[in-house]
């Protein structure tokens, strides 16, 4: 078989093409999660105490809490997250564009669980290939990374990728399915599942 074709077949079956033609590797590609890395390449690292998230002070921002209701996101009263301002500055997030939700699903684990609060930036609907976006998609709320075909087609990502694998909407098909990019997930967090023995 030729190898554009090949190339073809593997990106319809949402599977690495060098896995499909020897098997070997991981059948699926894992765009999550996108790692930010300084101009020279090495992960940047800061001490904890000069952290972005880690003082909160008389400027934090409350993002409030909002769930799906009759397919739009309504606020949710006397629920807020807090998170510093000069996180969200350092992002180029406007606080006035930002919202908090739930993790609607366990399409992320363990990434990101079920119910875990997110942070979201409604500003940011422009698809950066591998970046988590909160999406929703015939009336319900998603969280996936996304990436954008050649053709303008939308390829959703989950972490799990065995129990979810990845979705391919071409232009006709996400109008067709409601499909609406909400926003930019810049934040999450979670505890553990349960306490070591």
């Amino acid at each position: 078989m030729p190898q554009a074709r090949l190339d073809e077949i593997a990106e319809l079956l949402c599977v690495r093409a060098k896995w499909l033609r020897t098997g070997e590797g991981p059948k699926h590609s894992s765009p999550l999660p996108r790692v930010n890395r300084s101009r020279n390449g090495p992960l940047r690292s800061e001490p904890p105490e000069h952290s972005a998230l880690s003082c909160h002070g008389e400027n934090d921002v409350r993002l409030q809490f909002h769930v799906l209701r009759a397919r739009q996101l309504e606020p949710i009263d006397q629920r807020y997250l807090r998170l510093p301002r000069h996180a969200l500055d350092r992002l180029g997030v406007d606080p006035g564009q930002a919202i908090a939700l739930s993790m609607p699903d366990y399409n992320m684990t363990p990434l990101i669980p079920y119910g875990a609060p997110l942070a979201i930036d409604r500003g940011l609907t422009r698809v950066v290939d591998g970046e988590l976006y909160a999406v929703l998609h015939n009336g319900q709320l998603r969280i996936n990374s996304l990436s954008k075909r050649s053709n303008g087609a939308l390829r959703l990502h989950s972490h799990d990728s065995e129990g979810f694998p990845c979705e391919n909407y071409g232009v006709g098909q996400s109008r067709g399915h409601q499909l609406e990019v909400l926003g930019w997930v810049f934040w999450w967090a979670q505890y553990r599942s349960e306490r070591p023995d």
